[in-house]
């Protein structure tokens, strides 16, 4: 018999949300229960359908289902970390219901914890939300033999974030679960670094301020509305800034959650709140405050708002489009025409103001999901909370199928999880490289063997052919300067690191007309138009040429 298996409820974030039950040995465990629609758990009431619950972390897709299972089936324990506990009940604002203290219990980090005889569990800090959880749960058979060992990543970030810290890879490496139950999101596709796409957007909102525009955010209400309003109050383009940040009555009442889980949050986040309010400020620029309904008349611009993205985000706009620029953040399952449509847009009637979308993503990238796999090294790969497109990209991924048993499985579907007790591990992904030095009269060469080009960090290394070298101790440092990062920095060292030959020394980032990513030429044929710093055009006027 089959001592492993998998029955997919729900895993899709956008609709139905994320349910798995897991089958480990005689144990039945669900895995979060963020379904919208109970019936396929409690249509045979009489028997529970699970031993007992683990919730991954508080957002809707994972969580919003459980106030109903516990109505159903009180007697199933449910449990989280400690920070889960307390961010749960925000999922049940709007309803009429006092939150008990023991809808969900609370477990330590990285400590075992037996539920069962043979059955334990250990969270490990997942980023992407304060309180989200890997959960590792480990079953050894009462009557001996081997024991199984199950790895549920839940929602997971492997880079820091402004209110979170990443999943600590280090700690899981070589783990070897037999199975990773892990989420696809963004499927394959590539991210720039979370910093860089921190300052994109700052820069954006910069610029519309600038421009007495006013800025409204619509976003989830817990996470990110919390991770932007803290960029806002922290980044050196706000900093001290005569603005008002206006924040709606959902978004507001997170924040004031958030204010409770402070000792949790990044000792960073702590030494900031010491000094100053974490949120609510309105003597330090930019002010931050509660926006009432009675106030949204009284919005003056420049300013920005932040609000529940199911709210009527019309009442901002309605008055003065030309007044607002409305961001929007990219999820995998979002697209403008929709968001478009969602905040009011009838077709061949414009009533929108200009709609933009920003990155400033929560999940990782297709290289970030593939290093966790390959750090752990599992038999088993299970995708789930994605669409079924970006799921299949990554069961079609050569570098994992030809290492990996993979499964995506769609909502309703059992997987069986067969683990072979003679399941040839496969070796652990190279992370050092051997190769010579040469030193001439003017120049020093690096010689590499190309297979370093496999590993999906060598495309930024490599993205413009330039490199930097800074020593760090005893050894020396090499890091690939991206295009964006040229963009920023002075067209004279540019210069000086381009070849005399190259094309590149031609190129926009260049031009004495290039600046804030367009073109400023008035003679060129991109005048005033976004441009990449490494494109080309007849008008092209050097930068020597106005220092002159």
């Amino acid at each position: 018999m089959t001592e492993l298996e998998c029955l997919a409820y729900g895993v899709e974030q956008a609709n139905e949300g994320v349910c798995l039950l897991l089958r480990l040995g005689p144990y039945r465990i669900m895995l979060d229960c963020g379904l919208t629609n109970l019936s396929p758990l409690v249509a045979k009431k009489a028997a529970p359908p699970a031993d007992l619950v683990l919730c991954s972390h508080a957002h809707a897709d994972h969580a919003r289902g459980l106030l109903a299972l516990h109505q159903a089936f009180p007697q199933i324990p449910i449990y989280g970390s400690e920070v889960t506990t307390q961010l749960l009940p925000l999922n049940w604002l709007k309803e009429d219901y006092k939150h008990p203290l023991h809808l969900c219990q609370a477990l330590p980090w990285r400590t075992p914890v037996e539920f069962f005889d043979g059955l334990s569990a250990e969270l490990y800090p997942a980023g992407h939300l304060p309180g989200a959880a890997a959960i590792v749960l480990t079953y050894t058979p009462t009557s001996g033999g081997r024991s199984y060992r199950v790895m549920y990543t839940g929602d997971f970030f492997l880079s820091n974030s402004r209110l979170v810290e990443g999943l600590p890879l280090e700690e899981l490496r070589g783990l070897s679960p037999d199975v990773l139950i892990v989420e696809g999101s963004f499927g394959t596709a590539r991210h720039p670094h979370r910093r860089q796409q921190e300052n994109q957007l700052a820069e954006r909102i910069s610029q519309a301020i600038a421009a007495r525009q006013s800025i409204l955010l619509p976003t989830p209400s817990l996470g990110l509305a919390q991770e932007l309003l803290m960029l806002l109050r922290s980044h050196h383009h706000f900093t001290g800034r005569d603005i008002d940040i206006w924040v709606d009555e959902t978004v507001a009442a997170c924040c004031d959650v958030y204010l409770n889980i402070l000792p949790h949050l990044p000792p960073s986040v702590q030494n900031f709140a010491r000094h100053q309010p974490l949120f609510w400020d309105e003597k330090v620029r930019p002010r931050v405050r509660r926006l009432n309904p009675e106030d949204v008349t009284a919005l003056h611009p420049p300013c920005i708002v932040l609000a529940d993205e199911t709210s009527d985000l019309s009442q901002y706009y309605r008055t003065h489009l030309e007044d607002w620029l409305v961001l929007v953040s990219q999820q995998p399952h979002h697209h403008l025409e929709e968001i478009e449509g969602v905040m009011g847009q009838e077709k061949g009637e414009m009533i929108l103001p200009a709609v933009e979308v920003y990155l400033l993503a929560q999940h990782c990238d297709g290289p970030g999901t593939t290093q966790l796999i390959h750090n752990l090294r599992p038999q088993h790969v299970v995708f789930v909370h994605g669409s079924p497109t970006y799921l299949a990209d990554l069961t079609g991924l050569e570098e994992l199928h030809n290492r990996y048993h993979l499964h995506s499985p769609g909502a309703g579907t059992l997987v069986e999880l067969p683990i072979g007790e003679t399941f040839l591990q496969p070796p652990a992904p190279e992370t050092n490289y051997e190769g010579e030095l040469t030193e001439l009269d003017t120049v020093v060469t690096i010689n590499l063997p190309n297979a370093i080009t496999a590993d999906p960090r060598w495309k930024t290394l490599a993205d413009t052919g330039l490199i930097e070298a800074r020593w760090q101790g005893e050894e020396l440092v090499l890091r690939g300067l991206p295009q964006r990062e040229l963009l920023r920095q002075s067209g004279d060292r540019l210069v000086d690191w381009v070849d005399a030959n190259s094309p590149l020394r031609q190129c926009c980032a260049n031009c004495r007309y290039f600046r804030g990513q367009r073109c400023w030429n008035p003679n060129s044929p991109l005048y005033e138009f976004k441009v990449t710093p490494d494109g080309f055009c007849p008008v092209f006027e050097p930068l020597q040429e106005k220092e002159e």
